[in-house]
Formats: structure tokens, sequence, C-alpha cells
């Protein structure tokens, strides 16, 4: 949208949260909530929206990275003196977004519609307003008919403006020029001692100026998240929007109340997720696989018509038509082809599994480059680490390693190799070998232990 500056308010410490995080750092749906309202306003065609910070100030432009322009508030006396900081980084002649960074319910269509209405109507300031069953803490709209008479803050309301129940979600639209000139003549006069930036329509309103409002369809999108609790509630609802949001795509959810799935989750058409399951990060799966019962994956690729049950993997690729778990632990830097078999209690870190490959049971297999087709018996180990530095191994295609060998590395495996059951490995097997390490094996007849 042309000629539209988002400024987004995110200084404030947010006492009520108890943690050493501001506010807008916390998660919510594997993203901060300054992530999630950044998504929304450049949803709306904001190119380089401005982010008002004060406590926490690195770590929050740490996270934004460049993502927007960073706007510092060196003393937290208001919301009006926070837009008031970003007055040098807008014009006369631009309509200004305001909103708040703990606000990430709103919705990309909510914003358009505000802004849209705004400009079309050529107002000064629209408000976007919703109505709440419980509306404490809340700033009150105080309408005469449809026109807005003044917006009271809950501490400064009577008792009758506090059974109104149309609120101020804090979202605004202003005229750049209204918001300038208003903004130089607001006071701290109030029961905070602050400056409010409501405080501007009392003075437009004076002026007779043009104000609208805007009301949501949800009330939820007017949800404002001060503790843990409410950020407890906010994401109920948000993975319930994306539960629906990917069922409606084409996505079997077999029971969503026992399924967690992350914002930044792509899924496509004709995937399964079964009970239990909780997809996070970036993670994305390719149609026709089914992911669960009982499976976390984060940011992992899992390829079309795969199964993964009763794992965990984090940072791993894995191929198309692959069969994982169950109880299968997939650590970062795994990359599995097409058609590989990883099973029950089997480590993989760091590994490049081809095409084919079976790794079925009972196995650690890191820092690994195990080729195509080969088999890796139960058991199998690869001793990678010297106490000082990490080894590779590497196992040829069609390679056989019998049951309980071990795998001292550096080592090499060749094509077509064979490793006896039980034995460890320390020297290069060339391709077509049969490579058998054991001590002779004893037997004592009619040997009997004695009782102690």
């Amino acid at each position: 949208m042309s000629n539209l500056v988002a400024v987004i308010m995110a200084a404030g410490k947010g006492t009520r949260m108890k943690s050493k995080l501001p506010k807008v750092m916390h998660s919510l749906a594997g993203k901060t909530l300054i992530e999630h309202v950044l998504d929304m306003v450049e949803q709306v065609g904001v190119e380089r929206p401005l982010v008002i910070v004060g406590h926490g100030r690195e770590c929050i432009e740490a996270c934004i990275n460049k993502r927007a322009e960073i706007v510092v508030q060196t003393e937290q006396l208001g919301t009006g003196h926070a837009v008031m900081q970003a007055m040098p980084y807008f014009e006369d002649d631009q309509t200004i977004l305001v909103l708040s960074g703990d606000q990430p319910l709103l919705k990309a269509e909510t914003l358009d519609a505000l802004v849209k209405l705004h400009q079309e109507q050529g107002a000064s300031a629209t408000v976007l307003t919703a109505y709440l069953d419980q509306p404490f803490g809340y700033g009150r709209i105080i309408k005469d008919g449809e026109d807005l008479v003044k917006i009271v803050e809950e501490k400064d309301a009577s008792s009758d403006e506090r059974k109104i129940k149309e609120v101020n979600s804090g979202t605004y639209c202003f005229k750049g020029s209204a918001l300038r000139e208003t903004l130089t003549k607001i006071t701290t006069q109030n029961a905070q001692g602050e400056y409010y930036l409501t405080e501007v329509f009392d003075i437009l309103l004076k002026r007779k100026e043009k104000i609208l409002t805007y009301c949501t369809v949800n009330s939820h999108e007017a949800f404002g998240i001060n503790s843990r609790g409410q950020l407890a509630e906010a994401e109920k609802i948000v993975r319930t929007r994306i539960l629906e949001h990917w069922m409606a795509e084409g996505v079997t959810i077999v029971d969503p109340a026992s399924t967690f799935i992350d914002a930044d989750v792509e899924l496509e058409q004709d995937v399964t997720i079964l009970p239990f399951t909780r997809l996070s990060g970036k993670t994305r799966i390719e149609e026709d696989a089914v992911i669960g019962p009982q499976t976390s994956l984060e940011n992992c690729i899992v390829g079309r018509g795969s199964e993964v049950f009763n794992s965990v993997a984090r940072d791993a690729m894995i191929g198309e038509r692959c069969h994982i778990g169950p109880f299968s632990y997939l650590r970062p830097g795994t990359k599995l082809g097409a058609e590989v078999k990883v099973g029950d209690f089997v480590e993989i870190k760091n590994s490049w599994i081809e095409t084919g490959a079976k790794v079925p049971h009972l196995s650690y297999i890191g820092d690994t480059h195990v080729g195509k087709s080969a088999n890796i018996g139960a058991g199998t180990i690869t001793c990678n680490y010297d106490g000082l530095k990490k080894h590779p191994t590497k196992i040829g295609d069609h390679a056989f390693i019998g049951s309980n060998t071990n795998l001292v590395a550096p080592l090499e495996v060749g094509e077509y190799a064979v490793t006896g059951a039980g034995s460890t490995i320390t020297k290069n097997v060339p391709a077509k070998a049969l490579a058998v390490e054991r001590n002779h094996q004893v037997i004592r007849e009619n040997w009997h232990r004695e009782k102690i």
C-alpha cells in the first residue's frame, strides 16, 4: 500500500511478564510477538516499518534483523511520547499506522480495511475498536450515536464509562500532518502522569477534524499480551487459526487438540498429521507424508510420501518415501536420501545416508557418509570422537555392516564390503572385502560358577 508508514510501539518492559526478556520478545507459535506484528504490516504493504524500542533494545534489534527502522525511546513516558520519537521519520502527506508490538492477533486484512477506510474517507484519524465482554484494562470508546466523543483510559474512566464494552484496540491510522500537529500539544495531566497518544483525539475533536472508527469482526484481534496467562490464551487462539488454515488447505489433522504447528511451518496437500505431534520452526512437509503419532520435528524437511512416527528430528532433511521410527533421533546435519529406513532406537548426527540405505535398529551414526543401499546391522556404532576431535566415516554403496560392529573413525568401508558381526574395525576395508576382528572363542566344558 503506497504512502503508508507503520509505527510499532515496543519500548515497554512488560513488568507483569516477570521476565528478563522485553515483552515483545516472548514467543507465540514459534515466533516472537514483534515478528508477528512485523509480518502483518508487511502484508499490508509497509516496506520498512518504524519500531520504537527502549527496554531490551539490543535483543529486539537483533531479532528484527534489519526488517525495520529502529527508533529509540530513552525514557518511557507514555504512548504519546513513544510516537513523538518517530516524528522525524514520517512526512505530513503520509498515512501513519500506529500499533502495539504486543498485539500479535491482529489480522492483515483488518489492518488493510482500516487503512482503506481512513484513506478513502479522508479522515484525520481512524481508530480500530472492538467489543469485549470483559473490557477491564482497555480504554473505552465514548460515542454520541456513531460519532466519536472521546477515548478514555481505564484509570481515568467514570464508573458509567467503565461499563462500555466498545474499547480502543490501540491501533490507529493518522494523516501525517494531523498527527504531527497534535503530538506537540499533548500534556501529562492524567492519572498516570504520562503522554497519552489518545489525547490527540481530544485535540482533533475540538478542531472539528474528521475522526472515524472501524470495529474488528473478531474481538480477539484487540487482545493485548501483558502476562504469561494472556500469552497462553493467545497461543491457543493462534494455534487454532493455524490448524484451521492447514485443514482448509487439504491437510488431515486427526486430533487438532493434541497437535501443535508453528506459524512458519509449511504443509502440502494430503499430508496427514497424527496425534501428539509438534511441528516447529521452518519445517516443511511434502504431500502424502504421514507424521506422528508422538513426533517432534524442528526445522526439518520431509519428502513426499515419507513416514515419521514416534521420533524426534532437528535441522534434518528427510528424502522421499523414507520410513523413520519408532524412537529414532535425527540430529542437526542429518540428510537422508529417498527410501531410507531409520528404525527403532537409532541416532543419526551430521550424516548423509544415501538412497535405499537402511539403519534399522539400535545404532549411532555420526559424521558418516553411508552409500546407496548399504545395510547397517543392529548395534552398529561409529566411534567418531577421540576426546579432542570428531572424525568421519565413509561406508560405500551396498556395504553390509554386521550387527554390533564398532567403526573407529577416521575410516572407510568400500563398496560391497562386509564386516563380521561383533567386530571392531580400525583399518580401512577395501571394496568387496570381508573384515572380521574377534578374539578366539574359548570354551571350558563342565565349568560351573561357584556360589559366593
